[in-house]
């Protein structure tokens, strides 16, 4: 990505098919992250172009597509890909644990009450803050899958 296609204010990024994991850690990472395994090429780039998104991909043909704003991917590895991104996009630090990790909506607080029938009793009894996705209606919290998660996070942040 040359000094031109540098994006400015909030970076909006599609990855494409072969990229799901990446796209997970990106939206939990705070990240809006457009991703759809059963999108194809055209798809792809009509969705980047209409949405103003970048274009993650492994797919030289496709990140060579003009008028497209897209960045090859030189790794398999979900922390070396994340470091190019966040290297070469320049991203801005975003709030982790804001949007669906499946599909992308920003989430919203939600009161214990509100859940409370949808979550396991452990969850129900050590947890107060809870979120919810206005679109898929997963609910979320940070329990223990959070708190493993976080020395990857502060990885892919440059924050160890």
């Amino acid at each position: 990505m040359n000094e031109s296609d540098k994006p400015t204010g909030e970076v909006r990024l599609l990855a494409d098919a072969m990229l799901g994991k990446l796209a997970k850690w990106l939206r939990l990472l705070g990240y809006d992250t457009a991703y759809d395994p059963a999108w194809d090429d055209a798809a792809v780039v009509r969705l980047a172009r209409a949405e103003g998104r970048v274009v993650l991909t492994r797919d030289r043909v496709l990140s060579e597509r003009r008028g497209l704003r897209a960045l090859l991917l030189t790794s398999d590895e979900l922390e070396e890909q994340m470091a190019q991104i966040m290297n070469e996009l320049h991203l801005p630090p975003a709030e982790a644990g804001s949007r669906c990790s499946i599909c992308n909506a920003p989430l919203q607080p939600v009161a214990k009450a509100e859940v409370a029938e949808r979550l396991p009793p452990y969850v129900l009894r050590t947890q107060e803050v809870f979120h919810r996705c206005p679109r898929c209606d997963r609910v979320y919290w940070p329990g223990g899958h959070w708190a493993r998660m976080q020395p990857v996070l502060n990885r892919l942040r440059g924050e160890e």
